[in-house]
């Protein structure tokens, strides 16, 4: 018989039963679901609901699954469900009728909502170390880098040169960004829904303060309405994953292009790369594309979640089970990628000389000899149309600004003097870009001293 099953008179169609069990992907919230039942019976016991002697039995019982399931002993019963009426019902098989107590004063659904809660505030937390792993990987690179000249893009096309280190950094700002998002969401995610009963609390004398305490949470819901009907806090989990994810993406669709034979900037790792079953010459960026691949199987996993919860009305629905598996699929492909890219990031060898050597071409330092002239006293527009039309006759003859001769400049403008070799210079377009935020060798080291700075105010 159903646990819950006193008013019904017919058995659970076998279709219905299969349709209706979470048990074969729920499973997994087992450690969650005991360590709170645990502190649930600790409360019971301590408030006179039950015996105490009878809140040991049924602490010592949950912990005796827990390591049978650890050990892998237990094969669950899909006619029980979910994780929730599982462990119920393997409790009172180890400690008889004692072991049907355990329910009291909650409900699956403040049950379901504690497990979620719990297991979110974990997830966080494995994510935020991965993260710290990330940007510390990322400065190593930005301080190796710090001086290795490469092309800046804009709409793929090359446009003022920069430095890798530069670069790197500004990934650091996204992954920087994802940790304060993530930091933030934790803060809405410890607050503990336990004991707002199926919707409308319960009559027993709960302490729901005391089972916050031993749980590690911060607070305690305030409406038992929204405690039990609240995913809010997987939502947010799943945006600020779909958020990192496009900014993993975007790091892979730059390792692939820049591993690439068109660029030649780094060279991938061979544990990071696979080959063609026909083709013996290739070295795919295989696991950079996959990683681009699954972000869209993370944003579909908030689209999913948001639809789910879209019409829903107050309290619990079952709709609300489908929260999981978008859940833990969230928290698999985030973790996973991000335990793949610091290491596929350390190992690559970065081809500094072919990136130099790319910022002679595209006219990266058009700019620069724009800045020149309007430094001169030309009015900004102006100095954009004359090094346009320097541009167009480099490009007509095949050739570089640094390659005219002083008096081909001048007959464009009187302004330009000898000093115009220097002032366009790659390595002087790149170092006299100090302001705050800029790639020169002095500000993108301040940048990094910061980033340090900034993770080691974390612990």
């Amino acid at each position: 018989m159903k646990l819950w099953g006193g008013r019904f008179q017919k058995e659970t169609d076998c279709l219905v039963e299969d349709f209706h069990s979470s048990i074969s992907f729920d499973q997994r919230l087992y450690q969650e679901d005991i360590t709170g039942s645990i502190a649930h019976a600790r409360m019971l016991g301590k408030t006179g609901i039950i015996k105490e002697t009878e809140a040991e039995l049924l602490i010592s019982g949950l912990a005796g699954i827990f390591k049978d399931i650890a050990a892998g002993e237990v094969e669950f019963d899909i006619s029980a469900e979910d994780i929730h009426m599982n462990i119920e019902t393997l409790l009172t098989k180890k400690v008889g009728a004692v072991g049907k107590k355990l329910h009291t004063a909650r409900s699956r659904n403040d049950q379901v909502a504690l497990d979620n809660k719990m297991y979110v505030k974990t997830a966080i937390k494995q994510v935020l170390a991965q993260l710290i792993i990330l940007e510390e990987t990322l400065l190593r690179l930005a301080e190796e880098h710090i001086a290795t000249i490469m092309p800046g893009f804009t709409h793929l096309q090359k446009a003022q040169p920069i430095t890798f280190g530069h670069h790197l950094m500004a990934y650091f700002q996204m992954f920087k960004r994802d940790y304060q998002r993530l930091q933030d969401a934790y803060v809405r995610t410890n607050i503990m829904p336990l004991g707002s009963g199926a919707l409308a609390g319960t009559t027993f004398p709960i302490d729901r303060e005391m089972v916050a305490r031993e749980l590690g949470f911060a607070e305690i819901t305030d409406n038992s309405l929204d405690g039990v009907s609240d995913r809010d806090y997987c939502l947010e989990f799943e945006a600020c994953g779909a958020i990192s994810m496009m900014h993993l993406s975007r790091l892979c669709e730059e390792l692939i292009l820049w591993s690439s034979d068109e660029y030649k900037y780094i060279i991938l790792d061979d544990a990071y790369s696979t080959g063609s079953s026909i083709m013996p010459q290739k070295k795919n960026p295989d696991v950079a594309e996959l990683m681009r691949g699954k972000t869209g199987r993370v944003y579909g996993n908030l689209m999913s979640s948001l639809a789910m919860m879209k019409s829903l009305p107050l309290a619990y629905n079952k709709d609300m089970q489908e929260d999981k598996e978008a859940l833990f699929d969230t928290v698999d492909t985030w973790k996973k990628s991000l335990l793949l890219m610091s290491p596929m990031l350390a190992t690559m060898q970065v081809q500094k000389a072919r990136m130099l050597r790319s910022t002679s071409g595209g006219f990266t330092n058009a700019t620069d000899l724009a800045d020149y002239l309007a430094k001169k006293g030309l009015a900004f527009r102006d100095a954009h149309h004359i090094v346009g039309s320097l541009v167009l006759k480099c490009v007509e003859e095949k050739r570089d600004l640094l390659d005219l001769t002083l008096v081909e400049f001048q007959e464009c403008s009187s302004l330009i003097e000898a000093d115009i070799y220097e002032a366009i210079a790659i390595e002087s377009c790149v170092n006299r870009r100090t302001t705050i935020g800029g790639p020169a060798e002095k500000t993108v080291a301040e940048a990094i001293v910061k980033g340090w700075k900034w993770l080691e105010n974390l612990s």
